[in-house]
């Protein structure tokens, strides 16, 4: 595995040697490789290999790494927090609820300036927020880093500078693809059955032998 920290160019900033190459890299194209399969979209990225995308169908070759699935929200890239947030601090990153999970967007977004303006910008490319954050996007937030205008603003959690998985209570769950674990969000509850006064237990609903009752002591009628 590559170093968990690497300095940005003419910069005294550490970041994740993957957090560049995650930001720049070609998604939803065929894949060079596995142009013929079903699965040829490049939808995927490792972390520990910081190469550029790839589709399911590569797999095979990040059987022990950390895969990212990043997917999209009106043409741009997006990931889900539950993904990610164990392996780079997010915090002051503008998030949204898609589909059930929580999502943010990799890199900035050009914003029609027609529109209402609001009170809270984002600090670099001046897109509305909403709530009290302060990067519309994680590329906004490396930026932001970059700069070195506030001290407590970090990519790393809890200010160290390593990006080993942390151990979160988010509600992930493994899903295996093709021999690969990726975490995914599990929107799934699942419900204990209990028995209502009015519901049969399963023991009413098995076949006993019903017990004969003894005969009592005949009586003679009288005369």
């Amino acid at each position: 595995m590559v170093s968990s920290i690497v300095k940005m160019e003419n910069d005294d900033v550490m970041t994740p040697p993957w957090l560049t190459p995650m930001l720049r890299a070609d998604y939803f194209v065929t894949c060079s490789i596995h142009s013929q399969s079903s699965k040829s979209e490049c939808n995927l990225f490792c972390l520990d290999c910081s190469g550029n995308a790839f589709c399911s169908s590569c797999l095979a070759h990040h059987r022990t790494h950390r895969v990212i699935q990043i997917r999209r929200s009106s043409y741009h890239n997006v990931v889900r927090v539950s993904e990610i947030q164990k392996h780079i601090d997010i915090s002051c990153i503008q998030t949204y609820v898609i589909n059930s999970a929580k999502i943010f967007f990799l890199n900035a977004r050009p914003q029609c300036r027609t529109g209402k303006s609001l009170n809270k910008t984002c600090q670099i490319c001046s897109r509305n927020l909403l709530d009290s954050f302060l990067f519309c996007s994680l590329a906004c937030k490396l930026e932001g880093v970059k700069n070195g205008e506030d001290p407590n603003l970090t990519l790393f959690h809890s200010g160290k500078s390593d990006d080993s998985p942390k151990i979160i209570n988010t509600g992930i769950c493994s899903r295996l693809i093709d021999g690969i674990s990726i975490a995914v969000d599990d929107q799934r509850s699942e419900t204990a059955g209990v028995l209502s006064p009015e519901t049969p237990s399963i023991e009413s609903h098995r076949n006993y032998p019903m017990k004969s009752r003894r005969k009592g002591i005949p009586q003679r009628a009288p005369f």
